[in-house]
């Protein structure tokens, strides 16, 4: 039996480490019959030895998601590779250290500025770099976590993934006349690159110990990664401007 992603071209980014949900992605991906390119920055070389432990070869671009140069480009390495797409999946997110670890009240502008660009505005960007690819439609899959709270250390990265998840609404109400779905993966915690970057992430984490009604393990990315690939594929053909919870269920309890 065929996979339910097989004939797809998708387009992957974020893909840092085996502990990455992209990574998971991709892999689930590729296992489910599609054809994937990664994205790298600021280190190809690192998703390209990372991009090894996939089940198929793939071809690893470098793309800075504030660089105009890098996203005018990006349109044409993807369809010499893959002619073009039905799935880009975002999964990137970046705020100085001094936007994080409980120094909300004192982070200047330009950190924030930082934040919201790479890790909000990117979407935007992103999938209009890729729109040329996508003729007959497709999917754009991100990643947020729950900006309904303020989380322990999270500070401006809170911030920066409410305007994610209003963004990826805004793109549903443009894109979907495009027959274009634009939905996120709300993911509980994982212990990834990115979260090693967040001071405190351990007292984050540990809400899912005593909330989560089903059981959390850090070291998963699995699930999230199935829910990117379950949003990609054609399983969901009349949902848009949704946010899926991958979380264990801690975001319907209250405490």
């Amino acid at each position: 039996m065929s996979g339910i992603l097989e004939g797809k071209r998708v387009l992957i980014t974020g893909v840092l480490m085996e502990s990455s949900i992209a990574f998971h992605a991709a892999k689930l991906a590729q296992e489910q019959g599609a054809e994937i390119i990664l994205t790298a920055f600021p280190r190809p070389t690192l998703t390209e030895r990372i991009a090894r432990k996939l089940p198929k070869p793939t071809k690893v671009i470098e793309l800075d998601v504030s660089n105009d140069e890098h996203l005018a480009r990006l349109a044409d390495l993807v369809a010499e590779e893959l002619g073009g797409l039905d799935g880009v999946v975002h999964s990137i997110g970046f705020a100085p250290q001094d936007a994080l670890g409980g120094n909300f009240l004192n982070t200047p502008f330009e950190s924030v500025a930082t934040a919201m660009h790479v890790s909000a505005f990117s979407l935007k960007s992103l999938t209009m770099a890729c729109l040329p690819l996508m003729q007959n439609g497709g999917s754009v899959v991100g990643l947020t976590f729950d900006a309904q709270y303020a989380w322990p250390q999270y500070d401006w990265m809170g911030p920066a993934k409410a305007a994610l998840e209003a963004t990826s609404r805004y793109m549903a109400r443009d894109l979907g006349k495009q027959n274009i779905r634009c939905n996120l993966i709300s993911a509980g915690p994982i212990g990834s690159m990115a979260a090693k970057s967040i001071p405190g992430f351990s007292d984050l984490a540990a809400v899912w110990d005593s909330r989560s009604p089903l059981e959390w393990d850090l070291k998963d990315p699995d699930p999230a990664g199935r829910g990117i690939v379950a949003l990609l594929s054609d399983w969901f053909p009349k949902t848009t401007g949704e946010i899926i919870h991958v979380d264990g269920g801690l975001h319907a309890i209250g405490a």
